[in-house]
């Protein structure tokens, strides 16, 4: 029974990682728009992969985490950009770093553990805070972040934009980190972290008095968390070659918390989901706002139709499917019976329990 359900566990991120790869061979065959939106849904399955290892195992709701998509945006910024145009335009940093441009995977790496090193510093004392409080709480960092990267002139070009990151990731750069960032949400479920975590939310008294520390559960996820939210941040820095405070604000928040949740908040299929249907609904309406022809008539939509009818999902899957798409569920193979996620399984208290 044990070997069966490691071999089931297996099965989830194989089948997310499996339909992610045939998605990105065939965006590869077809034109350079294809390969471009297929680069921005792989880069959006990493940031909101990073979400859900924190708000998917301890049901906290984070408006935060797009703000360590940012720090994760501008630290690949300060590390892969040509010596020669930071000198001119991010006279604050260090001169170490106004001299020297590292190779695009160590740089995107450290800029994970940049996001993780700010996760640690303010997780310590945001998640002492419960529920509502601790959710108001990460949208005031997601505030601060905002107002000091549009400041500070010296370090990040203030409210302009720092251009001249080189763009070195595609299709497949992308898809290698969105297949290590599903490994590693897995990873964290299967693993004791995630399981007392699990425990903290469904039965918080009895967890604690089985010796699960309920603030360290708490940072570990928010902490791992941050590091592959860092890491879609810097791809998505090297993908579009511009960085921009605004761009990791309320419109980015919006849409990643609304994949999340339409898709499923409580497993990694859940996550995947989200990313697929949202982000071809809104391709879907981006080609509507610029008009298309259906059997001779012209089809239209106002601008800013996308955010609107983005949002009535979002509503709809609320009051339709409180759980969202995939209910708990995780993806598996046709033959295997209806198995819950692991959001859906019994928690085994003992196995949680730190040794």
């Amino acid at each position: 029974m044990k070997l069966f359900l490691q071999r089931h566990r297996l099965e989830t991120p194989a089948l997310l990682c499996l339909a992610l790869l045939v998605l990105a061979l065939l965006a590869l065959l077809a034109s350079s728009g294809v390969q471009r939106t297929m680069t921005e849904v792989l880069i959006r399955v990493v940031m909101v992969v990073g979400m859900y290892i924190f708000i998917g195992h301890s049901g906290l709701i984070s408006f935060g985490h797009i703000a360590f998509v940012g720090v994760g945006a501008y630290g690949v910024a300060w590390t892969t950009m040509e010596p020669s145009i930071k000198q001119y335009v991010l006279t604050g940093l260090p001169e170490f770093m106004l001299q020297s441009a590292m190779p695009w995977v160590p740089a995107s790496l450290l800029a994970g553990g940049l996001a993780a090193l700010a996760a640690l510093i303010v997780g310590a004392a945001i998640l002492r805070l419960n529920g509502i409080a601790a959710s108001i709480a990460t949208f005031s960092l997601l505030a601060i972040f905002n107002v000091v990267y549009s400041n500070w002139d010296s370090v990040t070009a203030g409210s302009s934009s720092i251009v001249g990151v080189p763009t070195t990731v595609g299709v497949l750069q992308a898809l290698a980190f969105a297949v290590a960032a599903i490994a590693l949400a897995h990873w964290h479920g299967v693993s004791r972290f995630g399981l007392a975590l699990r425990a903290v939310r469904e039965e918080p008294v009895a967890a604690r008095s089985c010796g699960i520390n309920a603030w360290r559960q708490l940072l570990v996820a928010f902490v791992l968390s941050a590091f592959v939210c860092g890491l879609g941040g810097a791809l998505d820095a090297q993908f579009l070659g511009v960085v921009n405070p605004d761009a990791y604000y309320l419109g980015r928040t919006f849409i990643c918390l609304a994949m999340l949740i339409i898709g499923g908040s409580t497993s990694l299929s859940g996550a995947v989901t989200g990313v697929m249907v949202i982000s071809a609904l809104i391709e879907v309406l981006i080609r509507l706002e610029t008009g298309v022809s259906i059997a001779g008539m012209e089809l239209q939509i106002p601008s800013g139709g996308q955010e609107l009818f983005t949002g009535i999902a979002m509503v709809l899957a609320l009051i339709l499917r409180p759980a969202g798409l995939m209910q708990g569920r995780d993806w598996q193979w046709p033959r295997t019976a209806p198995v819950a996620g692991l959001a859906g399984k019994p928690l085994d208290l003992q196995q949680a329990r730190p040794h």
